[in-house]
């Protein structure tokens, strides 16, 4: 059976199909990204008859009816947007939404003379060579032949009638013109979509299944899919730029008497710089908790009135999947859960987005706040509960990779038990044993910090037991992380490099440490043996050391804060790899603290 069919059809039957609703076009209410430039070259493309590529089509599976009908599936357009939009834009006049939410109009210019195609300007709309805006030439009933008897007087070109003529025919030919359209079946899961549309897509664009599920949910108004994919797409455009909210609010008036309206403008004015939350984050977190499931796949699948058990499409499972992911989303972008979920995260030592190198982490997270709150778990329960997951989950990577799988096995077997702790004390149990911590967190701090979270999470455990930075008794590591402190070798990288040790091993985890940045520059790039000497002298003299410390006691707690093995004073280049060998050791035992304490 094929996979998909190839057709060709104009340009006008397209913009039809789609003003008819025969194609959805689930772009149309997002902002234009084309160039007025783009635009003007499609249709210099079009007018030449140049390929302008292929429109990519699904063909939505047949729903059946409650009352045993078969409703025929709607054709989504899933590729090709920014092109059809380009051509209502130009040929049919449409506005656009720029990137402020503002529509706007994109006029096309003709030069009937010369054949060319110009953006709109004040130039080209005070000549009269030129056709300021081709859209009124495609209105039904444009009389051509008036109109170039009219361009040649006015131009003084009488002779030039019949050149000009078949030029502004040509120009209307446009609509006639055809475009490629390859409509995959409706039987096609998601993953067999999405590969076939990288590999016919020649830019080589990649698109995700959230690209697909949030193509699927804002085509669909009859349960208000538009709603919710401009609840989550305004939601997090105004967390990068707040500064929108009038323009949405004065473009989009619609959208902005209703309750979702209400529900995400905080975003406008609280800028969270842990968790900056992108549709497709969104998309996921909601899924998940409210259907727990974690494949994206599947959400497009009960979109689509899919009954997993029997293997059919029922109108009342697509109704029932519309209502329930447009309340997820809802409690997604709650400003109460949001900034409930956000201090949880922070009182886990996690003050920063740099501390977190893999936004699944944090989106798993909140989608198992999200659910813990919905099954009325008491909340100093669901604050151990998700902390101790964030944790557990930068410790094994657990989202690293296929995070979808690892978000649908994990959200599964978390409420598979009555009690949702349960599940935590069992992964505990087989992944974070007495060995992790004593053998394979150790082994595992043998790296160096580019390719680890491991000093992170060293980090992390520090801004939770309020530890100072290196040497400094009035700066804490988690002030030094919100206004850039250098992170400090040591043994200093030159010295080390003199000695020939080469980057690997000079820029190990267990080499680092954070460390205000007028103390790195003292210390230059001297051997521990040389300016901590000179910090133990200071202290036994009660002169102040570089970060303030004047007793030695005060001194012993910096360095035990910081896991600086005792004797620490005394080594030089000969002791640098036993010295690696011990903090590790020390590094992982605090990390383990860390932990327990959650």
């Amino acid at each position: 059976m094929p996979r998909y069919t190839v057709n060709n059809d104009t340009v006008d039957d397209l913009l039809s199909n789609i003003k008819s609703g025969t194609i959805a076009i689930p772009e149309m209410q997002r902002p234009f990204v084309w160039d007025t430039s783009q635009v003007r070259d499609l249709m210099d493309s079009l007018y030449k008859g140049f390929p302008v590529g292929y429109i990519i089509i699904w063909q939505n599976p047949d729903v059946k009816l409650k009352d045993g009908s078969i409703a025929i599936g709607k054709k989504v357009l899933i590729d090709g947007q920014q092109r059809i939009t380009a051509m209502a834009a130009a040929i049919v006049g449409q506005e656009v939404l720029d990137n402020h939410y503002k529509w706007k109009r994109i006029s096309i210019a003709f030069n009937p003379m010369d054949e060319t195609f110009e953006v709109s300007n004040s130039a080209n709309q005070r000549s009269s060579k030129w056709i300021p805006d081709i859209a009124p030439v495609f209105v039904h009933g444009f009389d051509s032949f008036s109109f170039v008897m009219e361009y040649c007087k006015k131009n003084d070109i009488p002779d030039q009638m019949p050149r000009i003529n078949k030029v502004i025919n040509n120009l209307l030919a446009i609509q006639n013109n055809s475009l490629g359209v390859i409509t995959l079946a409706a039987d096609l899961d998601i993953d067999s979509v999405t590969d076939i549309f990288i590999r016919i897509n020649s830019k080589g664009v990649v698109l995700s299944q959230a690209d697909f599920a949030m193509s699927k949910i804002s085509s669909n108004e009859v349960y208000d899919g538009n709603i919710t994919r401009k609840t989550i797409d305004y939601f997090c455009h105004l967390l990068e730029s707040p500064e929108d909210l009038r323009d949405i609010q004065q473009n989009d008036t619609a959208f902005a008497a209703r309750k979702e309206f209400e529900a995400i403008r905080w975003a406008a004015s609280k800028v969270s710089p842990i968790y900056r939350t992108s549709y497709t984050d969104i998309l996921r977190v909601a899924f998940t908790y409210k259907f727990n499931r974690g494949k994206l796949a599947d959400l497009v699948s009960l979109l689509s009135g899919r009954d997993f058990e029997n293997r059919e499409f029922k109108i009342e499972i697509e109704e029932q999947s519309f209502y329930q992911l447009h309340e997820a989303v809802l409690q997604a972008v709650n400003q109460t859960n949001y900034e409930r979920y956000l201090m949880i995260v922070r009182s886990a030592g996690i003050v920063r987005r740099s501390l977190i190198r893999s936004q699944n982490v944090l989106n798993f997270g909140y989608a198992l706040f999200l659910a813990l709150r919905e099954r009325k778990v008491e909340n100093s329960k669901i604050e151990q509960i998700v902390r101790r997951w964030l944790a557990l989950s930068i410790l094994t990577g657990r989202y690293s990779a296929s995070p979808e799988s690892s978000f649908d096995y994990d959200i599964k077997r978390f409420f598979s038990y009555d009690d949702p702790m349960e599940y935590l004390r069992i992964t505990e149990a087989g992944e974070l044993s007495d060995a992790y911590w004593s053998v394979n967190l150790v082994q595992r701090l043998n790296t160096s910090v580019a390719s680890s979270p491991y000093f992170n999470l060293f980090l992390i455990a520090q801004v939770k037991a309020h530890d100072k930075g290196f040497l400094s008794t009035q700066i804490d590591v988690e002030t030094m992380l919100e206004n850039r402190g250098d992170i400090h070798h040591l043994f200093p990288k030159k010295y080390l490099i003199q000695y020939g040790i080469p980057q690997a091993q000079y820029n190990q985890i267990a080499n680092y440490a954070f460390i205000q940045q007028e103390i790195n520059i003292k210390i230059r790039d001297n051997a521990p043996s040389v300016y901590m000497r000179e910090v133990f002298h200071q202290c036994e003299t009660k002169q102040p050391v570089y970060g303030g410390i004047v007793e030695a006691s005060a001194l012993r707690e910096n360095l035990r804060q910081n896991c600086i093995p005792d004797g620490f004073e005394d080594l030089e280049i000969h002791d640098y790899q036993q010295f690696l060998a011990q903090r590790r050791v020390l590094m992982a035992e605090k990390i383990h603290q860390y932990y327990d304490a959650l």
